[in-house]
């Protein structure tokens, strides 16, 4: 389905959650959200990341998709369309900026989850966390293999961003948004049945207030804001392929929703596992590469469990690497007037330059370090603890403050012609124009080591 302007769109309300759900899911809710809650408390971290999400999280999805939609336009071109004349623009060149450098280095660490995946399947992984640990430190520092699977990964992104909005992006997530959803469920399954399990659970939902302080809030809002690939431009890019009868309202508050209820279920299989098997909740980055497998591979049927939770990473890696190229895509499509087959190409062979680069940076490039870091930590900071967050601030302060109040009112109304206001309409602009331009400042000067 197109537009009338022949702008691809989404073609149901499902595909357009599914990818939008898709986007925000990702190795950050598999991965870093289990990681943050072990090390802050369990409970206490996630009571304070529900709250976040609500407050922070919901209002700047709205503020993303209202923005999106009203101009029916590219990151870069929506601003200039809204605030014409001035240098908001620049706001989506920073979108476009942070999602190719998480492009190029999220495609480094989606390909040794395939990887994994396929050493797995064959039985060729380590059964222990000493020799895993040593597996993992020879794999990464090699240089033809983690390249390859780099380069992988990258050309299936071609083959699904090459086939378009609704035939690539919205068939594929809607095949594969509710087969994560089925890979979590069994393994939550799984994980309950564990020795043990009552633990791990009581960790993550009894929560112990002493916990929250001030690092526990900080790490919460910055985990909410980064769960849903906020300041990116991804949602943003999404909302203009949104049709005008799609709530947005209601769309945000259903991703929000299915993206925590993924962190949540992430948290069920993982720490009832590792309280089981006698690990520690605070493990860490290794967790999923040098803990996690010896787990699996250890449990009843481990053949089968280690393949399927690294197949379960593939899928949460792929819907959110399509969401960061859809961003440059959308703009060489639009603005420099380049075929969609043209623009994934550029877009693709861009990302696989840098993401070499990163993959061989811990090799033969480990050496090469600009400002101390390798490339791919380079690209990792300036996106995560820079660029994302300000990307983040000037879409709040702009919503709240610069775009016309009128507009988005009508765009976060029940419907985009203006009709039945949506529920707490007020209180959403309230917090894009006071709350969340704090909030994620506070995220930007811990990020950089300023708090």
């Amino acid at each position: 389905m197109t537009s009338q302007n022949n702008r691809a769109q989404f073609v149901t309300r499902m595909g357009a959650i599914a990818t939008a759900v898709g986007s925000a899911v990702g190795l950050g809710n598999i991965w870093r959200f289990p990681y943050e809650a072990g090390t802050h408390g369990g409970g206490a971290f996630m009571l304070c990341y529900i709250f976040f999400i609500i407050i922070l999280g919901i209002p700047v999805l709205c503020a993303e998709f209202a923005i999106g939609r009203a101009t029916r336009a590219n990151e870069i071109k929506a601003f200039e369309k809204l605030a014409p004349k001035t240098k908001w623009y620049f706001a989506g060149y920073i979108g476009v900026l942070a999602s190719i450098l998480i492009l190029s280095f999220y495609s480094v660490v989606a390909g040794w989850t395939m990887e994994f995946f396929l050493s797995s399947l064959i039985g060729s992984l380590p059964a222990d966390t000493a020799h895993l640990h040593s597996h993992f430190d020879s794999f990464i520092s090699g240089d033809t293999r983690p390249l390859i699977w780099t380069l992988v990964f990258l050309a299936v992104n071609f083959i699904v961003l090459s086939r378009g909005v609704e035939k690539g992006i919205e068939k594929v997530s809607n095949i594969m948004m509710p087969m994560m959803f089925v890979l979590l469920i069994v393994f939550c399954f799984n994980s309950l049945l564990l020795p043990g399990a009552s633990e791990g659970l009581a960790f993550l939902f009894r929560p112990d207030f002493s916990m929250i302080d001030s690092r526990t809030l900080l790490s919460a809002m910055g985990q909410a804001f980064f769960s849903l690939s906020l300041g990116l431009g991804c949602m943003l890019t999404y909302g203009s392929y949104f049709p005008d009868k799609t709530k947005l309202g209601r769309s945000a508050a259903t991703t929000a929703l299915l993206d925590t209820t993924v962190a949540i279920l992430a948290g069920i299989i993982i720490f009832p596992a590792v309280f089981a098997y006698g690990i520690s909740p605070q493990a860490g980055p290794t967790l999923v590469f040098e803990t996690l497998p010896a787990i699996f591979i250890n449990m009843p049927g481990g053949i089968v469990w280690a393949p399927l939770f690294f197949f379960l990473l593939f899928l949460a890696s792929i819907t959110s690497t399509i969401s960061m190229s859809e961003i440059s895509i959308a703009w060489l499509t639009e603005e420099l007037k380049l075929s969609r087959k043209k623009a994934t190409s550029v877009t693709i062979a861009t990302a696989m330059v840098l993401g070499s680069l990163c993959a061989l940076s811990f090799g033969s490039l480990s050496g090469f370090k600009i400002a101390g870091l390798t490339v791919f930590d380079l690209f990792d900071y300036l996106s995560s603890n820079i660029l994302l967050p300000v990307g983040g601030m000037l879409v709040s302060i702009f919503a709240g403050w610069v775009m016309d109040r009128k507009l988005l009112r009508r765009q976060l109304s029940s419907d985009s012609g203006g009709g039945k206001k949506a529920r707490m309409l007020g209180l959403v602009i309230f917090l894009l124009k006071w709350v969340a331009p704090i909030a994620i400042g506070l995220i930007l000067l811990d990020s950089v080591g300023v708090i």
